[in-house]
Formats: structure tokens, sequence, C-alpha cells
């Protein structure tokens, strides 16, 4: 699935129809939520079917497409299957009953309700919300896909205006040689990576950057009065300084992503928990600054695309352990240098990458077979938990390569 996104262009009445339009989502959504909460629904299809009873009581929830109210109940049912399945899972702490919505910020078609224009450079709104023509500007060209591949399309309010992304029904895959290199990384906050060549990469810190310019506009919001414009004003002006920071965080985490899975064969990283790291409110700004989760979530899928091995390595006494002989070396967060009696002296996240990369080779039976081979083993799903079953991890016993099943057996390492 590829999601393109364009600025829309149009009249200030045309996007106040498209507020009334996303008001109207949350609204669907809420009454939803209710039905579920009084024992009214016990599926999707009971919610569906309740769109069709709100849009007979309320004017302007008919005044929406049809399949957009359906797509609203669908954001309802996907709030209370993941509060579902955190309860049968029992994750530890609270298990996300789902919440009223405030501040609802999109409305999404789905095949209907739209039409794209023949140069594909503006889309018409043909419910009765009274949208209307919008213009398109966009790096992407919608002209290589056919209408009928547009699975959804959702209209976003922003800080810096309103746009329209496109959900096209594609499965993206790139052919790459193989470069023979595998490759161990290391996320840290004195850098945003090291890895198992010992080469660092700079943490930018995008917040901290820009937090002296929110600072600045959070105090003039708080300065004006509640619901007047010039508050409205500011509050749109801090919107986007936000908006700036997040942009530039994903613009790092895609590119150097895609430039370290372009150029090795395996990518192994650390399986970390953000959430929990996160309670440590000495280290919570930074560790949410570096956006260490983003960055893994892009490695996966260029992984993905490009037919790359990425295996997520269980961080426990990676930082400990010598990377040359094995033994447990304690060392506290200060000590940036990993020193051994076996004469290994490097840097702590240097050792840390080298012994990512050893669990992982370990673990996938990578190293002395071909990319192909490996992809083929692997099935379409490229990234791995080291520990885990590895038939449960989108592995098919019948598309397994022989080479890498006798490693496995022999727990040979090369």
């Amino acid at each position: 699935m590829l999601v393109f996104e364009y600025k829309a262009y149009g009249k200030s009445n045309q996007f106040l129809a498209v507020d009334e339009a996303i008001k109207t989502v949350q609204f669907i959504r809420n009454k939803a939520i209710r039905l579920w909460m009084d024992g009214g629904a016990k599926s999707c299809y009971d919610l569906n079917k309740y769109c069709a009873v709100l849009a007979k009581e309320f004017p302007f929830a008919n005044q929406l497409n049809s399949m957009a109210r359906q797509a609203a109940a669908e954001r309802a049912w996907a709030s209370i299957q993941r509060f579902y399945d955190n309860c049968k899972s029992k994750i530890s702490g609270k298990k996300g009953f789902p919440q009223f919505q405030k501040d609802n910020r999109s409305v999404e078609y789905k095949t209907s309700g739209w039409t794209l224009s023949d140069d594909r450079k503006s889309i018409t709104f043909t419910d009765k919300k009274g949208i209307g023509r919008l213009k398109l500007k966009g790096t992407r060209d919608l002209n290589f896909y056919q209408p009928d591949q547009i699975k959804r399309v959702r209209l976003v309010k922003r800080a810096d205006g309103y746009y329209v992304q496109f959900c096209i029904s594609v499965d993206r895959t790139e052919t790459l040689q193989s470069s023979g290199n595998t490759i161990g990384l290391d996320v840290g906050l004195a850098s945003f990576y090291t890895d198992s060549n010992g080469l660092e990469v700079e943490n930018p810190r995008f917040y901290r950057v820009g937090f002296v310019a929110m600072k600045r506009a959070q105090r003039l919001v708080s300065r004006k009065v509640k619901g007047s414009s010039n508050r409205i004003k500011s509050r749109i002006k801090l919107g986007r300084i936000h908006l700036k920071i997040s942009r530039q965080r994903k613009d790092h985490a895609v590119k150097l992503a895609r430039c370290v899975i372009r150029s090795n064969d395996l990518v192994a990283y650390e399986d970390l928990r953000v959430r929990n790291m996160v309670k440590n409110h000495c280290l919570a700004k930074s560790i949410s600054d570096a956006g260490w989760y983003q960055f893994r979530v892009w490695l996966e899928t260029f992984g993905r695309i490009f037919g790359r091995i990425t295996v997520a390595v269980e961080p426990r006494l990676t930082s400990q352990e010598c990377s040359s002989c094995g033994v447990i070396v304690k060392k506290s967060l200060s000590t940036r240098t990993h020193t051994c009696q076996c004469g290994c002296s490097l840097g702590r996240d240097h050792n840390a990458a080298l012994n990512i990369l050893t669990k992982a080779i370990g673990t996938t039976g990578h190293v002395g077979t071909s990319v192909l081979d490996t992809v083929n083993a692997w099935g379409d799903k490229p990234s791995t938990s080291v520990g885990e079953n590895l038939s449960g991890q989108g592995m098919s016993r019948s598309q397994e390569s022989p080479a890498l099943t006798n490693q496995a057996a022999s727990g040979e390492r090369v």
C-alpha cells in the first residue's frame, strides 16, 4: 500500500465544509463508542448498521458520504479491537480503553464520494457537505495508477493547511544487487547510532534546536484571551513549529534508513521498548526527540521493499558483554569506553553494535547465503525478533533454504 500526499487548494467556504465533515466523523465515531459502551454493538458490522440510523436521525450526518460514515465507525471499532487485544495479551499497565475523541483532524472516503480529474491535478468531493473541487499540488504523479487502485482518500487538516492523501493498492518492490555487507546498529543519545564498523551518526536533536522558538510561541499563546482571534493565530503559529519538528525528524529517519538498507544485506538493531524507556523522566524528552522507533519502522519498511533482512535483537547485556571474548564487564551509563581484561578496548556503543550483529547472524544464519536465498527463506516478512520461533515469524517450512536449515541445526557461524 502506497500513500501519496498532496497539498489542497480551494476557497475558504470549501475548507469550512471540510471542517464540518471532520466534525461529523468525530460525532459518528463517538456515537459508535457510546453504543459499544452501552452494550449495543458486538462487532464492526453492528457499528456500520448504526451509521444508517444516525444518518436518518441527524441531517448533518446524512450529508456525509455513506462510506465515509462507515470509515468513521471502523475507526471506533479499531480502538475497541485494540483494547480487546491488549487485554488478551495481558500487557502491563493501562490497556487503552476507548476514549471519546475531541480533536479529530481527518475524514476518510473509500471508493465513492469523490472523483479525480482527467489530468489528476484536482479532486471533486460529490457528497452533500459541499466541499466541491480542490486543486492538488505535490511531487507524486497519479497518472501511473488507475482510479480503481485508489482504495481510500483522506482529507487531513494540519497547522499549515489541508492535505489530500491517496491510499493506493500497490506492492512496491525493488531489486538490488548483493552488497556482501552486514551491519549492527546501536542507537543512543550522544550519537543517533553507532554501527559495527565504528561509524557514528550525529544525533540532530530537532526538538532541542527548535525549543527556544517553541517556548516563545507557547508563551504568546498563554498571554492571549481564550476564544479570541489572536489566540487562534498564536496557536496556529505554535502548531506550525511542532509540525516542522515532526517533519524534520521523519525526513531524517527516512533518508538514513534508506541509505542503511541499500548499503547492507543484513541490518541488525536493538528491539527496544521505547514506551518503557520514556518512564525515566530524566531522559524522556531526549529519547522522544531521537525518534528511535520511527527509524526502526522505516528500516523494516525499506527492508521489505528492497528485499533486505532486518533483525531485531534482544538488547539485554549488549553493552556489558565483551565483543571479543564474551566476558561480562559491568559499567555504568557514564562509562563510555569498554575495556576488557582480554585487551579489547572499544567505545561502549561500538562494542554493543558488534554484539548486536553477532546475535543477529547467529540467529538468521544469513552469512554464507545469497540475498535471494535469504529472502526466499524468510518469505515476505524481513523483520524478525531474536529468540522467537522462526516458523511463527513468516517463514514457511516448504520455502526454507537447505543451507539455512543446515546452519541453524548445527549452529554454524562463518
